[in-house]
């Protein structure tokens, strides 16, 4: 049986910013598989995902309501980071030329055992540690 699929930020945050409906869309349908189970996301997500919505979307979001999304996302399997899933991000870096908390991201990924990243800013069609890099938005 496959893996499950990995949620990187930025699909996240397409989620829940109506400026691009047809990404909304998109991404919603997401969320709702990883409600389901079949998407993993990070601890290292969440918290970029929050900071977006509370500092880098016009208009910022509430403290509520960033609140009450967390709570609704709580049910996603989340892979918190450790020291082997930091060791194993400087091996990206080093490996693959990404920024750190990219090769975090490709790290967190590979420790739940993802077949992919859905992402849009990874690059499609990209291999890191055998998992394939989708932009579910192509």
């Amino acid at each position: 049986m496959p893996g499950p699929d990995f949620l990187d930020t930025n699909v996240l945050v397409y989620a829940y910013d109506a400026s691009s409906p047809a990404k909304q869309r998109i991404a919603q349908g997401l969320v709702r598989r990883a409600l389901a189970g079949e998407i993993v996301i990070s601890t290292q997500v969440l918290a970029e995902f929050a900071a977006t919505l509370l500092h880098k979307i016009s208009p910022a979001a509430s403290r509520a309501d960033v609140s009450a999304i967390l709570d609704a996302l709580a049910p996603i399997k989340l892979m918190p980071p450790d020291a082997d899933t930091v060791r194993r991000a400087v091996e990206a870096h080093a490996q693959y030329g990404v920024h750190f908390y990219d090769g975090m991201i490709l790290a967190a990924a590979e420790r739940s055992a993802c077949r992919r990243i859905l992402s849009e800013d990874l690059g499609a069609g990209q291999s890191y540690f055998g998992i394939v890099v989708e932009n579910p938005f192509l």
